[in-house]
């Protein structure tokens, strides 16, 4: 029987993935060392090796955290709703994944860049299934004129670069808007893009 993790144990388990998404989303997964993750964890190395065996098992620690949220936004999106108010609400609902976990879509864009050496195979079995299925149903939608016509890839590819550039490109959106929330302005112009794009 696996005795159950202390307090402690649970409250150090959680800074060092704390810390890990800190460090990683920051510096990528070849940039970051053990070291840097313990002391931002405010533990010794030996006490983070403790709990994680290794960089590689913090980041897929990580990792798979992220991919049970990450996929959510898009299942949601509802064949039986309207054509256009189900896209923006998906559009919204992937900008709020950025504003409120920033730190978890650096990490995932930091993966990509590197080649996806890690989660390639979520890449192209659940991502891609996904996908798959929700592009059938914007083009069942497109096909049945209650949407403009659209390649649904491409349209599913701009919702993402339209939301997850606020997280991942957050420095450059601060600098062009110094002091300002970009994602209260985002979210009234990324309903006006896509309901200019969908209305047949």
């Amino acid at each position: 029987m696996t005795k159950a993790p202390t307090r402690i144990q649970k409250r150090n388990r959680a800074a060092i993935l704390s810390a890990g998404l800190d460090v990683f989303s920051q510096y990528g997964f070849r940039g970051t060392t053990l070291d840097q993750i313990a002391d931002a964890a405010g533990l010794s190395k030996p006490n983070l090796l403790y709990y994680f065996s290794s960089k590689e098992a913090i980041h897929t620690a990580l990792l798979e955290r992220l991919l049970e949220n990450w996929l959510d936004p898009l299942k949601a999106l509802d064949a039986a709703g309207d054509p256009v108010q189900e896209i923006m609400a998906y559009a919204q609902r992937k900008l709020a994944l950025s504003k409120d976990f920033p730190r978890e879509s650096r990490l995932f864009a930091n993966e990509i860049l590197q080649g996806a050496p890690r989660i390639e195979y979520i890449l192209h079995t659940d991502l891609k299934q996904l996908v798959d299925e929700k592009t059938t149903v914007i083009k069942g939608w497109a096909d049945k004129g209650k949407i403009a016509p659209v390649d649904p890839y491409h349209l599913i590819f701009s919702i993402w670069a339209l939301t997850q550039h606020y997280a991942d490109f957050d420095v450059q959106v601060q600098a062009v808007m110094p002091g300002s929330d970009p994602y209260a302005g985002a979210a009234t112009y990324l309903d006006h893009v896509i309901s200019r794009i969908l209305q047949p």
